[in-house]
Parts: structure tokens; sequence; C-alpha cells
């Protein structure tokens, strides 16, 4: 993985406890879970052995997935930022130009991203088009619903 992955310091923090409990528990749940469905006898029949191997190959791609992420993290420490205009890391708020609906969201990494928490990936259609925007700016995303219009009322860090 050539590109940076953008992350806040508590984005990059989890991940990193993700990987521990990867490699330190889970990884030693699954071997001795291959161990002992080997003991039940004949592998080429051996649902449970397949069921381990499986969990086994998945485990192992998430923990090259998460170290690549954190190799290639670019850590932005959104206590240091401020400004008006919308970046990675701001807490953006919004109205929908048609409801009038408010709508608040913090602009995260990826793998930190929680829509229903107001947690909004850098790489959503909706952060795309906020960023660079500042206050009183009209931000226009295509939605599966069609286009939606959304004044910038405020941004904070």
């Amino acid at each position: 993985m050539t590109n940076s992955v953008p992350m806040t310091t508590r984005g990059f923090e989890m991940l990193k406890a993700e990987l521990n409990q990867l490699k330190y528990h889970d990884r030693q749940r699954i071997v001795r879970d291959i161990e002992e469905a080997r003991e039940h006898g004949d592998l080429s029949e051996n649902a449970e052995y397949d069921e381990a191997k499986n969990a086994q190959g998945l485990l192992e791609a998430r923990i090259r997935d998460i170290e690549q992420k954190l190799a290639g993290a670019r850590v932005i420490d959104t206590s240091t930022l401020s400004g008006d205009k919308v970046v990675f890391g701001a807490t953006v708020t919004m109205e929908n130009i048609d409801s009038g609906a408010e709508v608040i969201y913090r602009i995260v990494g990826a793998d930190e991203a929680d829509a229903k928490r107001g947690l909004l990936s850098i790489e959503s259609p909706v952060a795309q088009a906020l960023i660079g925007k500042h206050v009183g700016d009209l931000a226009r995303v295509r939605t599966p619903g069609g286009l939606r219009e959304f004044e910038v009322t405020e941004v904070k860090f």
C-alpha cells in the first residue's frame, strides 16, 4: 500500500488495539480450535477443522490489512486544528436546504466511520463534497435519492 491512510489519533489507537487482540488472543484461540478439530479424526470430512482453517485465513487477512493501514497511516492530531474551513477531523454542522433539518458530522478515517454516531468517512461522497467549504457555502451531494444540497452553518474542531 503506497497511499497514506488518514486517521485520527483515536482511530490509530483503535486499530492498534484491534491488531493486538487479533494477534495475541484470537490467533491463539483459532490455533487451539484447529488442534482440537484435528483430534476428531479424518480431516477430509471434518467440518470443524474446515471451519477453523477458514477462520484462520480470515483472521490472517484482517491482520495484514490492519498492519498495512498502520504502516501507511497519516495520523492527524485533530486537537491542533483550527479555522473555518472543512478539513479532515472537523465537526461540521449543516442544514439540508430542502427539509431544513440540521445534521452534524465529524469527518474521520474510513475505519472510524459510523454514520449513526455522526462519524463520517473522509472517503464518503458527503465528506468529499464538504472538504474545503466554509460557513455559508453550499455542498451538493449526489445520493441514491437524488441531488441534495446542504449549507455549512458551523465548522469546529
